[in-house]
């Protein structure tokens, strides 16, 4: 197969005074950064929709990237794709990828038809990956392009909806299973609703969870043993769905007992539009216990949508990995760019640039995070601020021995609160940027 990306070298390692565009100034694959290499912690991976299937097309106009690979045929383009994805993934010394169905093969007009082509696709995919080394961080279906899915799949109106939905997951779990992929994931693009008016919410919900139980089991049955996700986001396409962010989605699994089975795929951006840090979502996965896998982007805090731009921001990066360090690094998960070129960055080499400079900027972020934990002034301080809780009341608060008539004849003899600690945000900033430029 010809080369795609013509004139563009394997990426490699030439440290922060290179001047090279296509090289790495910060990422250094075999550097070992908090006792893993950055390769084990960060596990990039390439996303196959936005990275080989994107034309930069928006509401406003068509696209201005041809991805069209010299191909004119449906399964010729697909096939292409392939050879594209696996040869990106080698010149950036990538070793993972993720996708959903509908990017890797053709919709035909029955669902029969279109399976067929998702075999033979990855009948190839499959003989790459054991060429090249790479390999299949997650899968997941596209249950939200098609016009059969305006009103949402397992959230459907429509049983044959539901039903249609139901066989094209079954089939992205085997195609996930069959290339050794340790992850699923569900993102509910269009599992919400426009208007109350309309909508029966407690059947959609309860049918949504129908769906995932049965998936879980499925996949279980035929051999699967990584992690299912859920990938939360509040709105957009529509105007509430139901994964709204990592507290809501938590409170969905807990109802319907799908908690021990699943884990959250947490997205930059996604947290953007629920109005949270990143770091918000990403401690709220940890200290739950349903930490998975990222995927990583960035917004623009102008603009009030889901942008996907590459993930530049250096403070981002950091706290991301702080509580990625944390949660004790990822096991089955991994970090995903979902992320796409400017729609004016229509080039290939663009391409290139752009995961470039988020590799980069995460490897800084894995560097910096790793500092803040070894220097550890924050942590103590954070310690600190609660030791009221390590002795007296506040032990027995925490061990339940104190009851309400306890802490009401402790307040009563106390009369009131003497004097409350400073919360010192801003020192604690200063020591971040310390620790990070000093």
């Amino acid at each position: 197969m010809s080369e795609f990306f013509k004139g563009i070298p394997k990426i490699k390692y030439e440290g922060p005074a290179s001047h090279n565009p296509m090289a790495f100034r910060f990422y250094n694959p075999d550097e070992v950064v908090a006792g893993k290499t950055m390769r084990e912690q960060l596990k990039f991976a390439m996303s196959y929709w936005h990275t080989l299937c994107a034309e930069g097309a928006d509401m406003f106009g068509r696209g201005t990237a041809d991805k069209s690979f010299g191909a004119s045929e449906p399964m010729d383009l697909y096939k292409k794709k392939a050879y594209a994805a696996f040869e990106l993934m080698e010149k950036l010394d990538i070793d993972y990828f993720c996708f959903h169905d509908r990017d890797i093969a053709p919709e035909y007009d029955t669902l029969a038809e279109t399976n067929k082509g998702l075999d033979e696709i990855t009948d190839l995919i499959a003989d790459l990956m054991k060429q090249s080394g790479k390999k299949l961080l997650w899968g997941t279906a596209n249950c939200f392009n098609n016009p059969r899915y305006m009103h949402g799949a397992g959230t459907s109106c429509d049983a044959d909806v539901f039903a249609f939905a139901a066989a094209q997951i079954k089939k992205a779990v085997e195609l996930t299973v069959k290339l050794g992929g340790r992850g699923y994931v569900f993102w509910g693009g269009r599992e919400g609703y426009e208007t109350l008016l309309n909508t029966d919410m407690a059947l959609e919900q309860d049918n949504m969870a129908r769906l995932m139980r049965m998936t879980v089991d499925y996949a279980r049955s035929i051999g699967f043993t990584g992690d299912f996700y859920i990938e939360p986001k509040p709105k957009e396409p529509m105007k509430h769905q139901y994964d709204f962010d990592v507290s809501t989605a938590l409170a969905f699994l807990r109802k319907y007992g799908l908690d021990k089975d699943f884990k959250m795929n947490i997205e930059a951006n996604h947290a953007t539009l629920a109005q949270h840090t990143f770091q918000h979502e990403l401690a709220v996965a940890r200290i739950n216990g349903v930490f998975g896998s990222i995927d990583a982007n960035q917004g623009d805090m102008l603009l009030g949508w889901d942008t996907d731009q590459f993930p530049t921001n250096v403070y981002d990066t950091t706290l991301c990995m702080l509580e990625t360090l944390r949660a004790g690094g990822f096991t089955n998960g991994g970090l995903n760019f979902d992320a796409k070129t400017r729609r004016g960055s229509y080039e290939f080499e663009d391409i290139f640039y752009s995961y470039i400079a988020g590799m980069d900027a995460f490897a800084l972020g894995l560097r910096y995070a790793d500092k803040l934990i070894r220097d550890g002034r924050l942590d103590q301080f954070v310690a600190d601020r609660y030791k009221s809780y390590r002795s007296g009341i506040g032990a027995d608060i925490l061990s339940g021995k104190a009851t309400m008539a306890d802490l009401e004849k402790y307040a009563l003899q106390m009369g009131d609160v003497k004097k409350l600690s400073s919360g010192r945000q801003e020192y604690l900033e200063n020591i971040m940027n310390a620790v990070m430029f000093g």
